[in-house]
């Protein structure tokens, strides 16, 4: 689902990697396995109502801290993109839609979240109408309408302010190469979106988007009211519909949420609310905060870390009740601009690449980040295993010197001997700064020069997130999650010329030809899509590699010994929040 941006997960041992062990039955936690061939599957029901299923044991009361080594660019709901702001807005924001976690290995089922239905599709698949809850209510008591769903999708075409967040209206919606949002000439006056009543609302579009109902589970699609829209201050105090509400935010540092008295669980069939409170603690040691989270001692046993768990800490982990484990539809890569190095370069890199040794610095192993060979992760459907000679995740790279002394002779072929290789690493982060010597150290090895630029990390994701940036590798996205299980979440999205405009660009690749291609599959069947992607996830690996595939990531997370039902989200790869209780609050 909004398997968002690892896009998600940008520092470099972006979040997510993978399923190590099983818990015990007593922990209330659950692992779901290593399924990753079968996470995901496009499983609808939309008759559900609120409230959600009781978690069998739970209590309600305490606060639930989290010890996030990462800092979330946005909590702005028009900005989230990334996996862990959608697992926190999930918290505070009803969308549209949103997924409900069935059986025993939480199988992800899109719902109804605050429409009544998800939604009816015209003849032409050209107009979506959603019929709206009634009776919702915003965290000051204040009603919902429904031009405050329709306010959400206007704000989001300002991209210029809200260049972080989700494209897909940009691409899809009408009259999306013309409106430029609410704040612009054309004002609130957009074709896009209609509220014949205050329970309806009426999405038009250009060209068909049958997965609209999946992608309006985004915090996008959370009501907003107009009249208090702060534009880039809204995050600070969101009108929030979920469970939680912000207390206090002090961007890269700290968020507070405490509960929302008006959230009505009769209306929501996924969420819960039984922590008081949430205390987010953001850039933290990544070292230190996973040991007192497997420490447990006092409060850190109400703590948890969403990211996974170095490697170095596995001796430490005594109760494998403490891991939350499963799969995550997500591929990491190595992302090169393709305009700034010519295709025979990037593939000297890509042999170049030291994958084995940076595994081990970045603190992964082939367990917990299984070795790619494609784009497409085996989680979604319409994953196709193959391998490209030289792209399987695994090798010493340019460590070997017979390989460094092939790539450097290959560097003189082409006239490129000493060609810069560029990037941004976070110099307050130890694994950053260790994972940048490594791969500086063997690609000067290999002929090529290096210039690494050091950021703080709170600034990280915002350097490596511009299309623009004045360096020519790993910009993100440097991994993507899928945005709901299916191709068209990828391709499209990732690869097409106008994705650098949208901010979503693997490798600025501009290719009408691949365009087309991709055009072609997308006006397909979905079922026959099905049988296409991998063919065209084969076809750009061969012939444009815009990034090197690294790893497919699953969730290996550290949780305190008094977090209860601390499960796995597969539609993220990450603990799933609103389902945790403590144990002793």
């Amino acid at each position: 689902m909004q398997w968002k941006r690892i896009t998600a997960v940008a520092a470099t041992v972006m979040l997510a990697a993978a399923a190590c062990g099983s818990p015990s039955s007593n922990s209330g936690n659950n692992s779901g396995g290593q399924d990753l061939g079968g996470a995901q599957e496009k499983a609808t029901d939309a008759t559900a109502k609120g409230p959600a299923a009781d978690v069998d044991g739970a209590k309600k009361g305490g606060t639930v801290t989290v010890l996030a080594d990462v800092n979330p660019d946005t909590f702005d709901p028009t900005n989230i993109y990334y996996t862990d702001g959608n697992q926190i807005g999930k918290l505070m924001f009803r969308a549209l839609t949103q997924y409900r976690l069935d059986g025993p290995d939480h199988k992800p089922v899109l719902v109804p979240d605050l429409a009544e239905d998800l939604g009816t599709k015209s003849a032409d698949g050209l107009t979506w109408t959603f019929k709206l809850k009634k009776g919702i209510k915003y965290m000051d008591g204040s009603p919902v309408h429904a031009v405050d769903y329709a306010y959400a999708i206007k704000r989001s075409f300002a991209h210029d302010l809200y260049d972080a967040g989700p494209t897909y209206q940009l691409q899809f919606f009408k009259d999306h190469a013309t409106y430029k949002g609410p704040y612009g000439p054309n004002g609130d006056a957009y074709k896009g979106v209609e509220t014949p009543d205050d329970n309806t609302l009426v999405i038009h579009l250009d060209s068909k988007f049958d997965d609209l109902p999946f992608y309006a589970a985004f915090p996008m699609f959370t009501p907003i009211p107009q009249k208090h829209d702060t534009q880039k201050n809204y995050e600070q105090r969101p009108w929030t519909t979920g469970p939680y509400k912000v207390d206090s935010l002090v961007p890269a540092t700290e968020l507070k949420l405490s509960k929302n008295p008006m959230w009505d669980p009769a209306t929501d069939p996924v969420r819960h609310q039984y922590p008081d409170a949430w205390d987010f603690k953001f850039q933290q040691d990544t070292i230190k905060a996973q040991r007192q989270v497997l420490a447990s001692s006092g409060p850190d046993a109400n703590a948890l870390n969403y990211s996974n768990l170095d490697v170095s800490l596995l001796p430490e982990v005594t109760d494998k009740s403490q891991l939350v484990t499963g799969p995550a539809p997500c591929t990491i890569t190595y992302t090169m601009d393709s305009r700034k190095i010519p295709l025979e370069v990037r593939r000297l890199i890509a042999k170049a690449y030291p994958y084995d040794s940076w595994r081990k610095v970045a603190g992964l192993t082939p367990a917990d980040a299984i070795p790619a060979s494609t784009i497409l992760p085996p989680a979604v459907p319409g994953f196709q295993k193959f391998e490209l000679p030289g792209l399987n995740g695994t090798g010493k790279g340019a460590e070997d010197p017979a390989v460094a002394s092939e790539v450097k002779d290959g560097l003189a072929k082409l006239g490129k001997s000493n060609f810069e290789l560029s990037w941004y690493f976070s110099i307050d982060d130890k694994i950053s700064t260790q994972v940048s010597q490594l791969r500086s150290q063997v690609f000067e090895k290999a002929g090529f020069k290096v210039h690494a630029i050091g950021v703080p990390k709170a600034k990280l994701r915002t350097f490596v997130g511009n299309q623009d940036a004045p360096v020519n590798i790993g910009k993100t996205p440097a991994g993507w999650c899928s945005d709901w299980p299916s191709g068209t979440s990828w391709f499209p999205v990732l690869f097409k010329s106008d994705a650098i405009a949208l901010g979503n660009s693997v490798g600025q690749l501009q290719d009408k030809a691949l365009d087309a291609k991709i055009d072609a599959v997308t006006a397909k069947d979905p079922n026959q899509q099905l049988k296409e992607w991998s063919k065209i996830d084969k076809d750009i690996l061969e012939n444009y590699l815009p990034a090197i595939p690294l790893y497919y990531a699953a969730t290996n997370s550290p949780v305190g010994k008094n977090i209860g039902h601390a499960i796995n989200d597969p539609t993220q790869g990450l603990p799933e929040f609103t389902s945790i209780y403590l144990k002793q609050p």
